[in-house]
């Protein structure tokens, strides 16, 4: 069954409801959604992952590790380095809505739209900033 083809009265399957608690339980971190999101623009080593969220790569490896074990995200071995990519386009389209639901309900006009519509960060949106 696709999740998309559901309806209220087509409940999924219990495994499928256990996986997504599971999926939401490993978005439930600050410093994995960070990961995630650095991991939207491609495949990086442990090091610069560290540096861009700002912790330890040995604090990077475990949530890492716990991103692989979800199937969130997959691992690559190069030599003395370690490469991690995001699972799939499924992960992807999972973190960017995320995010873009927050903007939304922070308040104000998101961040997205403003780029979207050509604007910069402070710029008025009714018009002329004069």
């Amino acid at each position: 069954m696709q999740a998309s083809a559901g309806t209220p009265e087509e409940m999924p399957p219990a495994d499928q409801v256990a996986l997504a608690v599971e999926v939401f339980r490993m978005l439930a971190d600050a410093t994995r959604v960070r990961l995630l999101w650095a991991l939207l623009s491609g495949e990086r080593p442990v090091n610069e992952l560290s540096t861009m969220v700002g912790k330890s790569p040995s604090a990077v490896s475990q949530h890492l590790a716990k991103l692989r074990m979800a199937r969130l995200v997959r691992a690559r071995r190069q030599a003395n380095q370690v490469f991690y990519r995001i699972e799939n386009e499924h992960v992807q389209q999972l973190v960017a809505d995320a995010i873009r639901h927050a903007e939304h309900t922070s308040g104000g006009f998101p961040q997205h739209h403003r780029q979207d519509l050509g604007l910069t960060e402070h710029a008025p949106l009714g018009g002329s900033a004069g």
